[in-house]
């Protein structure tokens, strides 16, 4: 779509360039979802594309993911074998559902920064503790956990002039092993619930619930629990206003899905313990 109130496209290529953030600027990336649909507050695009950001980096201390690195980049990674939860990337990029465009377009960033329950990159990086790498205008940064960034739809927690520039996973998540859950009301529809647990070998268990929640809910636990354990601490955590309620899935639906798969993932990672 057209933009017809732009007036200006800005392409900066170092930090120093992004200052001057001001009202009716928009920071650009992708694109895929600031081009789908009219922007009449917005005059001026701030193209990320030119400051060169490395997409992906893996190493000792776990993968930086650059907010501009593309979904298709993503799928494309290979990971080290001795990362088990790596195996949650595609599964969490086949969830966008996409054409190869959208795949080729659109970034990693700006999903976390679109912040809709059923962004598959949220469900991901939250899952693994993804931390949010914040670049302020004053030229410092800020780090702060994927749960707390997406705060709801529409609603990342960045500041005026902030830019969200990578994502950190850390190793001991990525050695992990998972299991993903996903499902919608029709078979090319929109995740209406994506889960995805995950346990430390020393048997630690967590479940992230993402696109059944408004955000995303994470549950810890010691140990894996019995089934009536894990439904009462789901009850606990997510009180029914709490629940998304759109075309893609009624509150009541996605209550119901989020209990049956989280008992499919206990039971996946129990046998896998087993």
């Amino acid at each position: 779509m057209d933009l017809n109130s732009v007036r200006e496209v800005v392409r900066p290529h170092g930090r120093a360039e992004l200052a001057g953030f001001r009202p009716g600027d928009a920071w650009l990336a992708g694109g895929t979802w600031l081009f789908s649909e009219p922007q009449p507050g917005v005059e001026r695009l701030i193209d990320l594309a030119d400051l060169g950001w490395p997409a992906l980096e893996a190493g000792e201390q776990g993968l930086v993911i650059a907010a501009t690195c593309t979904v298709a980049t993503l799928y494309g990674f290979e990971p080290p074998p001795a990362w088990p939860a790596a195996r949650l990337i595609p599964e969490c990029c086949r969830a966008f559902l996409a054409s190869f465009k959208i795949w080729n377009m659109a970034t990693v960033g700006g999903n976390l920064c679109l912040s809709l329950p059923a962004g598959p990159m949220i469900s991901l990086t939250a899952a693994l503790d993804g931390v949010c790498v914040i670049w302020r205008p004053d030229g410092t940064e800020r780090r702060l956990p994927v749960l707390d960034f997406v705060r709801g739809p529409l609603d990342p927690a960045l500041g005026k002039g902030e830019v969200l520039r990578a994502i950190e996973i850390p190793t001991a998540s990525l050695l992990r092993r998972a299991a993903f859950r996903r499902a919608s009301l029709t078979p090319l529809g929109r995740s209406g619930v994506l889960l995805i647990g995950t346990q430390a070998r020393e048997g630690a268990f967590s479940l992230t619930v993402t696109a059944a929640t408004r955000r995303p809910v994470r549950l810890d636990f010691a140990a894996l629990p019995d089934r009536a354990a894990l439904a009462d601490a789901i009850d606990n955590a997510i009180a029914d206003g709490l629940y998304y309620d759109d075309v893609h899935g009624r509150p009541d639906w996605r209550r119901h899905m989020t209990h049956l798969l989280a008992d499919e993932i206990r039971e996946e990672l129990m046998e896998a313990a087993a």
